[in-house]
């Protein structure tokens, strides 16, 4: 919901630091690879209890994750760099997952549960991508939803922060993730008649 309705308000700092990007010669396709390892850090930084570092290295790979999409549509979009993004972008989610999953094992199971419901959403999300012939400024048909990426940082910070409400933080996420898929889901009836 943030990423489709709140974007016009960060753009200018996103599309500026697309533009000092693509002056040092930064492809956006490395910016994506830089975005991943930066964000795949978080994980390890909390496992080993450096919870403000995790933080903001993953909130500075969402960043660089915006930015190298406008870098993208500033030069040349290509479906390989689509491919990595997204790919990319789930392996940052788990690294955080599983970094709350080796510091607290006892709620595993709830972040099992918090992870089927991303798959879920997540693939509905991309299949109604993939299939759809409508078309956005992504290099294909985004779907926007009431858990879109910010909020899923937003519930990851959260999760990573307040320990002491790590159970209920992690239900509300799952609650809001298997909302979102359904929101998709119905929606997608809607447009691929």
């Amino acid at each position: 919901m943030l990423d489709t309705h709140a974007r016009k308000y960060v753009q200018p700092f996103i599309g500026g630091a697309a533009k000092a990007l693509l002056k040092v010669g930064l492809t956006p396709n490395q910016v994506t690879i830089i975005s991943f390892i930066i964000g795949a850090s978080s994980g390890v930084f909390y496992y080993f209890g450096l919870t403000i570092v995790a933080v903001i290295v993953l909130w500075l790979s969402g960043f660089l994750d915006a930015v190298d999409g406008t870098m993208a549509r500033e030069t040349q979009t290509s479906p390989f760099g689509t491919v990595m993004d997204v790919t990319f972008d789930r392996l940052v989610e788990i690294s955080v997952i599983l970094g709350i999953a080796f510091v607290f094992p006892d709620v595993q199971w709830a972040l099992l549960l918090l992870s089927v419901s991303i798959i879920f959403s997540i693939t509905i999300f991309l299949t109604v991508g993939a299939v759809s012939d409508k078309q956005g400024l992504k290099s294909f048909y985004y779907q926007a939803g009431l858990a879109e990426r910010t909020e899923g940082f937003i519930f990851l910070t959260l999760m990573m922060v307040f320990p002491d409400y790590l159970l209920p933080i992690i239900l509300i996420f799952f609650v809001i993730e298997v909302f979102t898929g359904c929101q998709r889901f119905l929606e997608a009836k809607k447009i691929l008649k």
